[in-house]
């Protein structure tokens, strides 16, 4: 048990998702693993674990933001022996060819900010994927004939962002989604010699304006949890 997870030792399975949403891991556990047990309700971030194909595999939520998911990285890595962390979430597209609904996979993350940045100092760390988890995903979209986007994403410190002029940067740089946790996941993931990857669904659009209802959803996110849990057991 730590500070903000209750689970024993033996609780937490090496193979962990992260959606923000604890509602989403109730969701996603119950819709994709078998033998499900609560581990985790501490702040009421819910945490399950399960098998997979006989796999364990624990769904961890991380609340939103780099600053929150530091918190359940950290500790499910140096606590609970966690060894590959993907998670699982919604981004806003930036790219005319990236559509609602369409699969990002994580190449890169870019920031302004995150709560490693002090350790860096003067220096711009790049976090990247895990290269095996990477190509995994990518196998796995394939076999469900998706064509996922691959590439750099924008990992932001604020939801509601005033700069349309950094925006406009990123876009024409190529990155292809902004969200807020995987430049935090993926640092962690190369401190703690852990494999880290970020499998996003596009859930809404900074160019159209165009957003899923809430209640499409979790129907459009089965493709990207299926995604991971191939790619991390592969």
């Amino acid at each position: 048990m730590t500070v903000h997870i209750g689970a024993t030792k033996g609780d937490i399975a090496e193979t962990v998702l992260l959606p923000g949403d604890p509602y989403r891991a109730k969701w996603a556990a119950e819709t994709f693993l078998q033998d499900v047990r609560l581990v985790n309700e501490v702040r009421g971030m819910l945490g399950y674990t399960g098998t997979w194909n006989g796999h364990p595999v624990t769904v961890q939520g991380s609340g939103m933001g780099m600053p929150s998911l530091s918190i359940y990285v950290n500790e499910l890595i140096r606590d609970y022996g966690a060894k590959t962390l993907i998670r699982i979430g919604s981004c806003g597209g930036m790219q005319d060819k990236v559509k609602i609904r369409d699969v990002i996979l994580a190449m890169t993350a870019t920031t302004l900010s995150s709560p490693s940045r002090g350790i860096f100092k003067e220096v711009n760390y790049a976090p990247c994927a895990d290269w095996s988890l990477l190509q995994a995903a990518v196998k796995a979209a394939e076999t469900r004939s998706l064509n996922p986007h691959v590439g750099g994403i924008y990992s932001s410190d604020v939801f509601y962002d005033e700069r349309p002029d950094l925006n406009e940067q990123m876009v024409r740089h190529g990155i292809l989604g902004v969200e807020m946790e995987a430049a935090e996941l993926y640092t962690l993931a190369a401190r703690y010699d852990c494999r880290a990857l970020a499998v996003l669904t596009v859930s809404d659009h900074l160019g159209t304006g165009e957003a899923l209802p809430s209640d499409q959803r979790e129907r459009s996110f089965g493709d990207m949890v299926e995604i991971a849990l191939e790619a991390a057991i592969a």
